[in-house]
């Protein structure tokens, strides 16, 4: 179960984000909920949903009934499993589908599940391409429904108060924003077979650096739930681990031989947004060390270091002011807040109003990185 506080969208939130404000229609709940796809991180959108007052998780399909009913018995859930995804589209009483597949098989689920109406929560990467991307968003923009991406690290604590004091002008206009996802990529991953791959992952950037260039967006941007727009990149990929079989294990500590990654192990990228902000955000997937996901701000009137502070509203500060929070620490998805994503997403349908982490948003992030890897076949900036 995920031991994440619930975040509840903050009225301001609403406003901010609403176009359809004198259109809100009556929503019965709760709401019924169809998680596609029965892998790890599954686990954390059904506690999820359990957890809110206004769903109700109503079937579970994955690539096998036998998954499926797994999972269902795990949580205790007596609900239609299926291996069949249209017959559980066709399921009565879905309002909302969880993809929750490999990333290569989202655009068609996505696709899919708009056309039949439904609204979607969509696991990070949300695709394979830009192509795939804008044919997700054009379905879903067709059929009207909600979207919600889980970039979940907007909702980790730290990052919920550091937006707070950014939009609060803690550290006055921010002009440099940092962030890098640090972490060995081996088959201590229930992903790894499919992810290390160029077909199926893509890029470390694509499979989980994608975290860290949203993270770069989110705090590039002032406003408590606004995210910069990016306007032109450069990047460089590298390396040691190459297409070497030796994996290191973060968990235990220890090394084995495995099979390789597809693709650099190594990248980084430099980010101009249109508000001026410039970014760098890495990812590396060699690093021999315990998961580490650091965040850097800097304002003309203070800096942010993790969850470390130096502002103007302390003026006889000689240190590093602390402040106690949950730390995107972990790449365990049970220390991931889901909750509060699930619980913002429901608020955002039963309101009517569009999340500040929907589809049409999520692009931005892939686009950065898709846009890296155009940079590295021709050497060049890229303009977005």
């Amino acid at each position: 179960m995920n031991n994440q506080p619930k975040t509840q969208t903050p009225k301001s939130q609403m406003s901010n984000q609403s176009k359809t404000q004198n259109h809100k229609s009556k929503i019965q709940t709760p709401l019924g909920v169809l998680i596609h796809g029965a892998g790890w991180v599954s686990t954390q959108h059904i506690a999820a949903f359990a957890a809110n007052p206004n769903t109700e998780v109503v079937a579970i399909s994955s690539r096998t009934v036998k998954g499926a009913r797994q999972r269902a018995a795990e949580f205790g859930l007596d609900v239609p499993c299926f291996e069949d995804y249209a017959a559980a589209l066709a399921q009565p009483g879905v309002d909302i589908i969880s993809i929750c597949t490999p990333q290569h098989l989202h655009a068609e689920h996505v696709i899919a599940a708009a056309d039949a109406g439904k609204h979607v929560v969509i696991e990070k990467p949300a695709a394979q391409s830009m192509a795939e991307l804008h044919a997700m968003q054009a379905a879903i923009s067709r059929a009207g429904v909600k979207s919600v991406v889980s970039f979940v690290l907007r909702w980790n604590p730290m990052f919920v108060k550091l937006k707070q004091m950014s939009a609060a002008g803690d550290f006055g206009e921010i002009f440099c924003v940092e962030t890098d996802y640090q972490s060995y990529s081996g088959d201590w991953w229930g992903g790894f077979s499919l992810g290390r791959t160029l077909a199926k992952g893509g890029s470390a950037m694509l499979v989980a650096g994608c975290h860290a260039i949203d993270a770069l967006r989110w705090f590039a941007a002032q406003g408590e739930f606004e995210a910069a727009d990016p306007i032109e990149i450069f990047a460089y990929e590298g390396g040691k681990r190459g297409r070497s079989t030796t994996q290191y294990n973060p968990v235990t500590n220890s090394w084995h031989e495995g099979e390789p990654l597809e693709y650099a192990g190594v990248e980084m990228i430099l980010v101009k947004f249109s508000n001026g902000v410039l970014g760098k955000v890495g990812v590396n997937f060699e690093c021999i060390q315990p998961y580490r996901f650091p965040v850097q701000i800097f304002g003309d009137q203070g800096s942010a270091k993790d969850n470390k502070i130096w502002s103007h509203r302390y003026p006889e500060q000689r240190d590093w002011i602390e402040f106690d929070t949950i730390r995107p620490d972990s790449a365990d998805v049970s220390h991931h807040p889901f909750q509060g994503e699930i619980d913002h997403f429901v608020n955002c349908i039963q309101n009517n109003v569009e999340s500040h982490c929907n589809l049409a948003d999520a692009i931005k992030t892939h686009a950065i990185v898709f846009a890296a890897q155009e940079c590295y076949r021709t050497g060049r900036p890229v303009g977005l």
